[in-house]
């Protein structure tokens, strides 16, 4: 079987493919017949019971920036496999199959994951509480927490378009501790637990890039018999960020927000596009989000986004009727933990009054992976086996880490119905904050200043011609002219119609 991973990105990914097969002896083969390393993990058809017809395999793929790589499946007697490990706290699994899964009664001390950037530390019921970020080895209270909001009992309330709380939120709770599953494996490790509306995973991925360098946390929300009350995840850690926090807007820039405690609570929480971040003089704590939700910063060293809401009523608001069409809804972040090398208070002083701020240039990268992650895609060839190329890479190399492809697409002809022998080409180069070290972040780009040449963009295509055209391809400034280079400043978009031969 040939699988097809694609990558969406304008960068090289080093990133986790999973996929599930029906045979735990298989091998994966690059293109070339080098074999991959895998693991090999068991596919869970209720919390505690697994299937004994499907597995699930994970590998490192390698994809050139917007490309496309191919690799071999196959079923091998002879095939090794590295299989993951479990640990069973809380409850109680028959025990059979290939897997080595051992059941205990209750952790008697917290569970542990580590890759070689993070360490973490859980609590009994499987929510996270404590982390360590290996570049300086400082302990950092990261405890994580859902709660639930109600609605006010007064004659508004909360709706499609309004969120009018019935006071602050109240912790989640749970009377007996929830069932927990610990994965321990060569690709990745994570933390399972098995809430009454959440089916909460954290998992850290044992590889040398970005995404080994941030932990991924994925919650399945499940509402459906709720009356009136919105459910959400808080973040609180010792990071004295007082009352300010940082949101982005429409995934381009980042707005400092202020947390006032004389207005309501509906009054400080905010559009959260792709991520949010609280920082005091030494650290920076980010939450990468691969959807949009609502997000604040009540309390000093805290995070709290709202993932799901279910209420009775109409707002009056034009709607018509509430928010009562609830789906099980999956929720998908990353939490980064950086440090910041300020060189006095005065300078962060400085900063904090400062009308904007910029993500880290491994949180923007980050955040890009997160919302642009790469495709698989399986082709079940009939024989005679076709030759499939091997990878297909149409730029030269990755752009730069601080530009973005905004969108690279077809302009129609004004003569008949086809396209013109032009494109649009749409280039965003995004702003980020120095203060952070860039060694040892894994990323396979580098800066240029915001220059790029042309002709050194595209492999096996020649540009034709490049000219600067407004951001809506209507109108070309009065000097357009061919260009050779490209030269974008932090935070402009620009667009181009090039022609490609």
């Amino acid at each position: 079987r040939y699988l097809v991973v694609y990558n969406p990105s304008e960068q090289d990914q080093n990133s986790v493919v999973s996929v599930y097969v029906s045979s735990p002896t298989v091998q994966v083969f690059s293109a070339t017949g080098k074999p991959v390393e895998i693991q090999v993990s068991a596919v869970w058809d209720t919390p505690n019971a697994l299937s004994q017809t499907a597995y699930e395999i994970s590998f490192l793929a390698h994809v050139p920036p917007l490309g496309l790589k191919v690799y071999k499946i196959l079923e091998s007697a002879s095939s090794k496999p590295s299989l993951a490990d479990y640990v069973l706290y809380n409850g109680k699994t028959e025990v059979r199959g290939i897997f080595n899964i051992k059941n205990i009664k209750s952790a008697e001390e917290d569970i542990m994951l580590e890759n070689s950037f993070i360490k973490l530390w859980f609590g009994q019921s499987g929510l996270m509480q404590k982390m360590v970020n290996k570049e300086d080895g400082k302990h950092h209270e990261v405890k994580l927490q859902f709660s639930w909001y109600g609605t006010t009992n007064k004659k508004d309330k909360s709706g499609a378009y309004l969120f009018l709380p019935d006071g602050e939120a109240r912790l989640y709770g749970h009377p007996t501790l929830p069932f927990v599953r610990v994965t321990r494996g060569r690709i990745y490790s994570e933390v399972t637990c098995f809430f009454d509306h959440i089916t909460h995973r954290v998992r850290l991925y044992h590889v040398q890039g970005v995404e080994g360098q941030s932990v991924e946390v994925s919650n399945i929300v499940d509402i459906r018999k709720e009356y009136n009350r919105e459910i959400a995840m808080r973040i609180s850690s010792d990071i004295n960020s007082q009352n300010r926090f940082y949101t982005d807007l429409n995934g381009y820039q980042i707005q400092p927000r202020v947390t006032m405690s004389k207005l309501p609570i509906q009054a400080n929480v905010y559009p959260m596009t792709t991520m949010a971040y609280i920082q005091d003089a030494e650290h920076r704590l980010t939450l990468l989000s691969a959807q949009s939700l609502g997000v604040s910063s009540l309390k000093s060293g805290q995070i709290e986004v709202i993932m799901d809401r279910r209420l009775m009523q109409d707002d009056n608001r034009g709607l018509g009727q509430g928010i009562h069409d609830n789906k099980i809804t999956a929720n998908l972040f990353r939490i980064l933990l950086e440090k910041r090398s300020v060189t006095n208070m005065e300078l962060h002083r400085e900063e904090e009054k400062k009308s904007v701020s910029y993500p880290s240039l491994l949180s923007h990268i980050t955040s890009s992976f997160l919302n642009h992650p790469v495709f698989p895609m399986t082709e079940k060839v009939s024989s005679p086996t076709p030759q499939l190329l091997g990878e297909f890479s149409p730029l030269l190399s990755s752009l730069p880490c601080d530009i973005d492809l905004v969108n690279l697409r077809t302009i129609q002809s004004k003569v008949g119905h086809g396209p013109s022998e032009e494109a649009a080409l749409i280039l965003h180069r995004k702003g980020f904050d120095c203060r952070f070290p860039s060694r040892d972040t894994g990323l396979l780009c580098s800066t240029t200043q915001g220059k790029m040449l042309v002709q050194k963009l595209f492999n096996k295509f020649t540009v034709g011609s490049l000219t600067p055209s407004s951001l809506s391809l209507m109108h070309s400034p009065p000097d357009a002219r061919n260009i050779s280079e490209i030269n974008l400043s932090p935070m402009e978009i620009s667009t181009f119609r090039i022609r490609l031969m």
